[in-house]
């Protein structure tokens, strides 16, 4: 979690643990950066927060890491190269709670609908609603979600037909035949979708939304070890903010920041 928060190399990874173990006049010493790169590629991450239950709603998304490429500037003044590589991140998030409850990296080339059932088989809860978009609109997805007892929030595609009678799908594709798909979105609760959008901006901003290490079993480790440091962040608290009132023309709103700094304090004890 440390390496990915502070965006450290292994080598420097180890010497800002020894540093701070002789801060706290420990009698302990930081593992050589060999060791980590080589435990790494079997690490197993325990990132899931404790918790028990039905689950209300899922939100589901993807989102592109990079592995190594040159960065945008230097594309835009020269022009892309061949070597450019990326891995795809996977999140369902709880949208109650703001937690990833599942996650799952996979290679750039694998749809999002491959790896649904990946995401919502290991989980044991029972979950109410599942909302994703218009990728996640096939039938094995929509068999996985039956199969789990969800209800599926996932819009059908402009072209969509209906299936069989009697499917949750077809009331979905009659809103977007008559023209009331947006009407369907804010009656269903799909948008309740953009808070994994929120859990993909929230990954980008607390770590460097890039992979440092090659071996694709090790990168792995690094994204659940960072899907953990979210989650913990999200446990020590979140953003509290006030509703707008406006008085006299000016807007009232109050933010407790103090909670967004708790993590570095929890982690350096």
């Amino acid at each position: 979690m440390i390496k990915g928060i502070f965006s450290l190399p292994l080598r420097a990874l180890q010497g800002f643990i020894d540093s701070i173990f002789k801060l706290l006049d420990a009698p302990l010493t930081s593992p050589d950066y060999t060791c980590i790169s080589k435990r790494s590629k079997t690490v197993q991450v325990k990132y899931r927060n404790k918790s028990k239950g039905a689950i209300r709603h899922i939100a589901i998304d993807s989102t592109g890491l990079k592995v190594f490429g040159e960065g945008e500037w230097k594309v835009k003044k020269h022009g892309a190269e061949k070597r450019r590589t990326w891995r795809k991140l996977h999140l369902a998030v709880n949208v109650d709670t703001h937690e990833a409850i599942s996650a799952e990296l996979s290679l750039v080339n694998v749809g999002d609908s491959e790896v649904l059932p990946t995401l919502l088989n290991p989980l044991r809860r029972k979950i109410d609603a599942v909302s994703a978009d218009g990728a996640y609109d096939t039938k094995s997805c929509h068999n996985t979600l039956k199969n789990k007892g969800c209800t599926p929030l996932i819009p059908p595609r402009k072209n969509a037909a209906f299936w069989e009678d009697g499917h949750p799908r077809n009331e979905a594709v009659e809103a977007l035949k008559n023209g009331r798909i947006a009407e369907w979105k804010s009656e269903s609760g799909y948008h309740y979708r953009s808070i994994s959008e929120t859990a993909m901006s929230r990954y980008k901003g607390l770590t460097s939304g890039k992979l440092s290490l090659r071996c694709y079993n090790a990168q792995v480790g690094e994204i659940m070890a960072n899907v953990k440091a979210i989650n913990k962040v999200i446990g020590l608290g979140m953003p509290v903010r006030s509703q707008r009132l406006a008085t006299y023309g000016v807007v009232d709103l109050q933010d407790d920041l103090i909670n967004n700094a708790l993590y570095i304090l929890k982690l350096l004890r």
